[in-house]
């Protein structure tokens, strides 16, 4: 049996996950990531995506904008701006998701919060 990832998702509204995992692919800034146990550590930023998380054969999917990821070889810490698991992300939850980050692209002032708010519109537009 594989070795386990200790794994936690934390966002300002709630604690998503605590948990052991397989495997967790994370939407890094630099591009998307796989974190296994005894993973080499990493320190990344989020860019706007969905962070699925594999355990015991099963998937969760959670959509995330901004924070941090923090791994060690024995734990991955995500601090998210926002994580909104996908399931959620219909009517109303989706609807403001989709108009905050067009009201974010409008205000965008630098190249980066540009690139930001244009991930945000393109990842949400496909739920």
């Amino acid at each position: 049996m594989a070795e386990k990832l200790k794994f936690s998702l934390v966002s300002p509204e709630r604690e998503l996950f605590a948990k052991e995992v397989d495997e967790v692919i994370v939407p890094g800034t630099e591009g998307e990531f796989g974190v296994f146990a005894q993973h080499a550590p990493v320190m990344s930023t989020l860019l706007p995506g969905v962070l699925v998380v594999k355990e015991s054969g099963t998937e969760s999917r959670i959509f995330v904008h901004g924070g941090f990821a923090d791994v060690t070889p024995d734990c991955l810490t995500v601090l998210a701006e926002q994580a909104i698991p996908v399931e959620e992300m219909k009517g109303d939850v989706l609807a403001a998701q989709k108009d905050a980050a067009a009201a974010d692209l409008k205000a965008a002032q630098t190249t980066d919060e540009r690139l930001m708010a244009e991930r945000a519109v393109a990842v949400l537009a496909s739920f």
